[in-house]
């Protein structure tokens, strides 16, 4: 059976073509999450580690050193790497968002607490800067920690253009390249270096993962909305209970009347919600066309991830991470 047929979506098959570096990552996680003297490092740690997430981001490292004809082991340091930033990130995120939920299962701010949540995503950003040191390589070392300073960033840009009705475009937008893009970039670019591959190949890389995060991105924020369709579901509209302003939303807003206007007012700014005002949000967005335009958008960023590929080897990987770009849209549908 190909890998086609024993796995339809691109990450599955991604998964099923770097199995034996998939478990190596997994090895190396499991022994660098452990602690000595802090048993709760562990034990938080596993609970969103070992929940059942596609493993993307470390995925991306993985396959970009591959296609480049790596054959030493450091690509899997940088994908532990990568996997560790990415959860400390969400360790933090819950904290701040207040969140209770995670990938199905309760956040680890509410199984242990805030303090815990915190300390841990502190612990496991210092295992990530120790893994990559581990590598010798300088340029990874700027790029990886750049992407974490940019992450921060957009975290805290997020945080404070929150519920803000004036809220950009061009904030959106470099909010989520910091909070998503940046590390799949980085992901995707630490994977070029470690194989000595030369500027314009590690550059094609790098637009690859800014693009394919941006429409990631995107089509999440468009699921929240119940896809393009915009069809009301049971875990429909969390960020507009959360007054969160992502870019359908902002678009609507830009062409409201006055009446739509004082509704997102109340709603995102002052945050008086009533019963009922999901589904009248979600008509004005509608009325507006907002939500097949961020499938647009999406789509677009997913095109040129896609066509930044062309600059590397020919290859059974590159047409699946190609692919990828192309699933993280379609599943919209």
């Amino acid at each position: 059976m190909s890998l086609d047929q024993a796995a339809t979506k691109p990450h599955d098959r991604l998964s099923a073509h770097l199995a034996d570096d998939l478990a190596a990552v997994n090895a190396l996680i499991r022994d660098r999450m452990a602690s000595e003297h802090a048993p709760r490092i562990p034990e938080v740690t596993a609970h969103l580690v070992e929940a059942g997430g596609k493993r993307i981001r470390p995925m991306l490292t993985l396959a970009a050193a591959r296609l480049c004809g790596y054959e030493g082991q450091d690509h899997r340091k940088l994908a532990a790497t990568v996997e560790f930033i990415h959860t400390a990130t969400l360790l933090h995120d819950d904290v701040v968002d207040e969140s209770q939920r995670r990938r199905g299962r309760p956040t680890a701010n509410l199984l242990w607490d805030n303090k815990s949540s915190v300390l841990v995503g502190d612990y496991l950003f210092a295992r990530s800067f120790q893994l990559m040191v581990e590598t010798g390589s300088l340029r990874v070392l700027n790029i990886l920690s750049n992407a974490a300073a940019v992450i921060a960033e957009g975290e805290v840009l997020q945080l404070s253009a929150a519920m803000n009705i004036a809220t950009t475009e061009d904030t959106y937008l470099q909010v989520i390249r910091g909070k998503t893009a940046a590390l799949f970039e980085a992901a995707c670019e630490v994977g070029g270096v470690i194989a000595d591959q030369p500027d314009n190949v590690v550059t094609a890389l790098a637009a690859y993962g800014d693009g394919l995060g941006i429409a990631f991105q995107m089509a999440d924020d468009l699921l929240d909305w119940g896809g393009a369709a915009g069809v009301i579901g049971k875990n429909t509209g969390d960020d507009f209970r959360e007054r969160k302003l992502t870019l359908p939303v902002i678009r609507a807003i830009a062409r409201a009347d006055a009446g739509e206007r004082d509704f997102w007012k109340r709603t995102i700014e002052k945050g008086d919600q009533q019963d009922g005002d999901l589904e009248t949000a979600l008509g004005l967005l509608r009325k507006h066309g907002t939500l097949d335009e961020t499938r647009a958008e999406a789509e677009a960023h997913a095109a040129r991830a896609a066509g930044a590929l062309e600059a590397l080897p020919d290859h059974p990987l590159r047409d699946m991470m190609r692919d990828l770009a192309s699933y993280v849209v379609a599943r919209l549908a």
